[in-house]
């Protein structure tokens, strides 16, 4: 069986989405494609063919040609199109985050429950990267025992236009606030959150550092820096009662020129967690196509790793106080 899938959003993560589903996922076909920007979703769709530009998002989850759909689209617009999505009973992948607030994940996850769960799937492609898989089977081994710290690092080159410090949890720290609790399998119960002095855009305190709690008493820093300049870096390193792993440089070539050794970084996070996206949307396609449980990140995930960066937000706002992270609506 082929999966129809139309795709919500025709900018960089929905452009990708298509060229990936198109090209490199069995199974799947792209029948649809749509987006606020009609001419960039004409070009995205010119891609593939047969692909139809749909007039809005809605319209492309009404179409009884689309099976499935992928949201891709402004943050803002997640939890009402993954809502219609789900309404309209057809599985969703929503990109991250969920919703930007708690309030709307909580809805989309009473929504998914009333449909009898399981429609809805969140785009947190790190537990499909190859390398964090590595890194949790060998803490599940007991290679380095109990886990104490972990250390996080997620590096850009430059921030979008109108960063702010929010969109900086909300849009690229809560892949850490998903991940985390998934490699150690206990939930983040406290979080706070430091930075230098000084804003580097307005609005916008970077980088950032943030400081979570889990339930099985581990200490994780976060560090979360748009605009590093140098390049894309993403570091994870759990150090624990006999010893250490840490995710290994992903860079393929070492270039020994003029007297000097060095290694390249990526532009933005496509080329470092390419197989990843890839793996992550093969699965969710074969689950689709087979009728089973995708073995993505849930709803209720998703608003698991929102509720963190809500009390990431708060701690912001407060002076960097330890601030709980509140469970009740989970």
């Amino acid at each position: 069986m082929t999966v129809r899938v139309g795709v919500i959003g025709a900018g960089v993560m929905g452009a990708d989405h298509v060229r990936l589903l198109h090209g490199f996922v069995s199974s799947a076909q792209v029948v649809a494609v749509a987006d606020v920007d009609q001419a960039r979703a004409r070009a995205v769709a010119s891609g593939v063919p047969g692909a139809l530009v749909s007039p809005d998002g809605w319209a492309l989850i009404a179409d009884s040609r689309v099976d499935a759909v992928v949201v891709a689209s402004h943050d803002s617009t997640h939890a009402e199109l993954t809502v219609a999505a789900v309404r309209a009973g057809k599985p969703v992948l929503c990109e991250k985050p969920l919703a930007p607030t708690v309030a709307e994940c909580v809805e989309v996850v009473r929504e998914d429950d009333k449909a009898g769960g399981g429609l809805v799937s969140v785009g947190f492609m790190r537990r499909f990267d190859p390398a964090y898989v590595a890194l949790k089977a060998a803490l599940g081994e007991g290679r380095c025992g109990r886990p104490r710290v972990v250390h996080c690092v997620s590096r850009g080159v430059t921030s979008a236009l109108g960063a702010v410090s929010e969109f900086s949890v909300t849009g690229s720290s809560i892949h850490e606030f998903d991940v985390v609790p998934w490699l150690l399998d206990s939930p983040v119960t406290a979080v706070s959150w430091h930075a230098p002095e000084g804003e580097s855009a307005p609005g916008l305190r970077d980088p950032q550092v943030m400081l979570l709690h889990t339930a099985d008493g581990t200490l994780t820093t976060l560090e979360t820096f748009l605009n590093a300049r140098y390049g894309y870096e993403v570091r994870c390193e759990i150090a624990g009662e006999r010893g250490a792993l840490r995710l290994a440089e992903p860079a393929l070539v070492v270039s020994s020129l003029e007297r000097h050794r060095s290694t390249g970084y990526p532009a933005d996070w496509r080329p470092r967690f390419a197989e990843a996206y890839r793996l992550e949307l093969q699965a969710w396609i074969d689950t689709v196509d087979a009728g089973r449980p995708s073995p993505l990140a849930s709803a209720r995930e998703g608003l698991t790793a929102s509720a963190v960066a809500e009390a990431v937000i708060a701690s912001m706002r407060d002076g960097g106080r330890t601030v709980p992270v509140s469970l009740s609506a989970v």
